[in-house]
């Protein structure tokens, strides 16, 4: 099955599991065409949080290079002795999707989440176009945000790309890593020569790559401009649905809108990680065998999503002597954090028992 969640959004909102067409940086002017600011973006987290009951911290982590990582902290007096939990969102997230799950997650450890390098409310730098300097890039920033913050080991929880960059993290950093969390990670299998002939990519698919092939992977959000918000609230009903719990209007599509049309930074680094398809050049499975065998996994899928969940079992048995557990979701697609947050946080809270 081909991994397919975090490919071309424009065209994603419509169609998921279509190809990743090969994108690079819009002219600067197009921002300017867009409603939105990085104030913005930031009334629009405040409007995902305001219904989370927990008291937390929000504050910009400085790291190298003058930049700096946006991160929310939940830490009361009665959990400062149990191992703190990280969470990383995926491709094109932020902390604010972690809505539903922040409070449960926070009752009985410091939980922290952060946006991404590239990402969110974080730093947007120009990234290296060697593939291998860009993955340092995410995940020595993580580094130096865990030195910051006074961490000395963690619970590492990410998701699609967060995921990737969990595993990267600790096969460079594996002291810091009490245990894995994997949430329908990405850029785990390697890219099958059969995967056109398996699933035809349509006709006029193939002509819009062709026809946007200098832009990034959301360039198309951007280009729409003011229809943007709209662009979001129609294509992609799916995700006020996933939050219709916590509200009743368009908050959620606006979050995802201005997290998305900011400068794309960590969008065109991860355009150049991946292959035209969304396969990664670099694929995680071929590195495992790097992973300190100590190191604890659990890997979180939902029973929908469309993810590729063979790599979980080919983890279990590339590590026959280390602990790696796979749990399935039932009727959770790719943000099985947000389709089914009870069970998903249950389910980590079940996990982190056997950390402490």
């Amino acid at each position: 099955m081909i991994d397919t969640s975090h490919l071309w959004w424009t065209i994603m909102f419509l169609t998921p599991g279509l190809p990743l067409c090969r994108w690079c940086w819009i002219p600067n002017w197009l921002p300017s065409w867009c409603p939105t600011s990085q104030n913005q973006l930031k009334t629009a987290e405040d409007r995902m949080l305001r219904g989370v009951s927990s008291p937390f911290s929000k504050q910009y982590i400085p790291i190298s290079n003058i930049n700096t990582l946006w991160t929310l902290t939940f830490n009361s007096d009665t959990v400062k002795s149990k191992t703190p939990m990280v969470l990383l969102h995926g491709f094109g997230g932020g902390v604010g999707l972690w809505a539903q799950n922040l409070d449960a997650l926070s009752q009985h450890r410091p939980l922290f989440a952060l946006d991404l390098l590239g990402f969110g409310l974080s730093s947007r730098p120009q990234f290296s176009s060697d593939i291998q300097k860009a993955e340092d890039q995410f995940v020595d920033s993580i580094e130096q945000w865990r030195t910051k913050t006074g961490l000395e080991t963690m619970i590492l929880l990410g998701h699609n790309l967060g995921g990737y960059l969990a595993v990267a993290y600790a096969i460079k950093y594996p002291g810091r890593v009490k245990h894995m969390v994997l949430v329908e990670p990405w850029g785990f299998p390697e890219c099958p020569d059969t995967a056109e002939a398996d699933r035809p990519i349509p006709v006029w698919i193939k002509a819009l790559c062709a026809m946007f092939s200098p832009f990034n992977p959301l360039a198309g959000l951007r280009l729409v401009g003011p229809l943007g918000p709209a662009l979001v609230q129609t294509m992609r009903p799916d995700f006020r649905r996933k939050f219709s719990s916590m509200f009743s209007d368009n908050t959620v599509s606006e979050y995802i809108y201005h997290l998305n049309v900011q400068t794309p930074s960590g969008e065109a680094a991860f355009k150049n990680m991946t292959l035209p398809n969304g396969w990664a050049k670099r694929p995680m499975l071929q590195r495992m065998d790097q992973l300190h065998p100590d190191i604890p996994i659990t890997i979180i899928y939902g029973s929908r999503s469309s993810i590729d969940s063979n790599s979980g079992s080919v983890i279990k048995h590339m590590r026959p002597n280390s602990h790696v557990e796979i749990i399935t979701i039932r009727g959770a697609g790719h943000y099985v954090y947000a389709d089914q947050p009870e069970d998903f946080n249950r389910s980590v809270l079940h996990v982190c028992e056997t950390v402490d």
